[in-house]
C-alpha cells in the first residue's frame, strides 16, 4: 500500500470554492483502480493550506492509472486553478518496526 501526501496551498479567499469543487472531484478519484481511501485536512493555523492523503494499492495506480487517465483531466479542470503554487506530492510506504 502507498500513501500519497499532497500539500495544497489554495489561493486566499478561494477556500470555500475549493472545498465545493473537491466534493465533486472526490467522486472521480474514488472510481480509480487501486484507490483505497482518501482524507482531506484543513490547516488550523493557515486556513488556505490543506493536506490531501490518498491511499493506493501501488504507486503505478496513482502515477499511471490516475494521472494518465481521462478522469484526471476532469480532476485538473475542477481543482488545479485553486492551487498557488502547484502542490508538492510525495509517496510513502509504511515502515515495519
Amino acid at each position: 500500500m502507498i500513501l500519497e501526501v499532497a500539500t495544497l496551498n489554495i489561493v486566499s479567499g478561494e477556500e470555500e470554492g475549493f472545498e465545493n469543487a473537491f466534493s465533486e472531484a472526490q467522486l472521480i478519484i474514488r472510481q480509480m483502480n487501486g484507490y483505497i481511501k482518501h482524507e482531506l485536512h484543513k490547516c488550523i493555523e493557515k486556513e488556505s493550506n490543506y493536506l490531501l492523503l490518498v491511499w493506493w494499492e501501488t504507486i503505478a495506480d496513482h502515477e499511471t492509472g490516475f494521472r494518465q487517465s481521462s478522469q484526471y483531466q476532469e480532476w485538473k479542470k475542477l481543482l488545479h486553478h485553486f492551487y498557488d503554487p502547484f502542490p508538492t506530492v510525495l509517496h510513502f510506504s509504511e515502515v515495519s518496526l
